[in-house]
């Protein structure tokens, strides 16, 4: 008996195991079933970039699903239990491996495009004391030298030639596709939230300094070495400073939008 059990166990296992690998993924993006929807979550890789897309959608669906029911509907509870597992599950952990993969394919495209293209495809409007710093007619002649010297600098950094904007697409490429946790190098992304061109200075031990010129309402990215460093900044006129330990690939969201 024991031996009959055991035989009708392992074949439910094995047919279990043969179904989960048979399941074609491939147009789940187009899906608007929530039960394949929540299959596809439960046996993707974590590191999956479609996870986050998917894993918002499918709770969208849940609560209007939830909203729409008819009373005595039975499957509004299973619906509000796999929304709380949703929530609370591998939350901060699987979320933020979402958000890094998405943010990563989407700069390796963005450096692919640039490279292509032989120059910079970013779109920006050149820096002046006004879109550097919220100048008045009060401000101090100080202020206005200091907004006039981050603006030229500014200018200055995002005025690269071909051959350096080149050479520092295929870095920052390399260190995108670099999966090694013994790299010496690490990338660093700068999304800029604020309505002002932006600099941010990284500075490290001894002459270790970088500089990242970072457009309004933009992204920028820079490789710079592993290790301790302060960063600091002008966001239309408010002084930011922050300590940062690198030593894997980093993003830093500054300012918000006045719109």
């Amino acid at each position: 008996m024991k031996k009959l059990v055991l035989l009708f166990t392992t074949l439910l296992f094995l047919t279990f195991s043969a179904q989960k690998q048979g399941k074609d993924y491939s147009n789940i993006l187009k899906s608007k079933n929530i039960y394949e929807i929540n299959a596809f979550l439960r046996d993707a890789h974590p590191d999956d970039p479609r996870r986050s897309v998917l894993k918002p959608r499918v709770m969208d669906f849940m609560k209007e699903y939830i909203k729409n029911a008819p009373p005595g509907d039975r499957k509004v509870r299973e619906m509000q239990e796999n929304l709380a597992r949703l929530k609370r599950g591998p939350s901060t952990k699987v979320s933020f491996e979402e958000m890094n993969a998405m943010i990563k394919q989407k700069q390796i495209l963005k450096y692919q495009k640039q490279l292509q293209v032989g120059q910079t495809a970013v779109v920006y409007t050149p820096s002046s004391a006004q879109n550097v710093y919220v100048t008045s007619s009060s401000a101090t002649k100080n202020t206005k030298v200091i907004a006039d010297t981050e603006a030229s600098e500014f200018n200055m950094l995002m005025g690269e030639n071909p051959i350096e904007h080149k050479n520092k697409t295929v870095k920052i490429l390399n260190s995108l596709f670099d999966n090694d946790p013994n790299s010496k190098e690490c990338i660093v992304m700068i999304e800029n939230k604020s309505d002002c061109n932006i600099i941010v200075r990284i500075e490290g031990i001894g002459n270790t300094k970088y500089r990242l010129p970072v457009p309004a309402h933009g992204d920028n990215s820079i490789v710079v070495e592993k290790g301790d460093y302060l960063f600091t900044s002008i966001v239309c006129g408010a002084q930011y400073a922050s300590q940062k330990t690198i030593q894997k690939p980093l993003m830093v969201a500054l300012g918000s939008s006045s719109k």
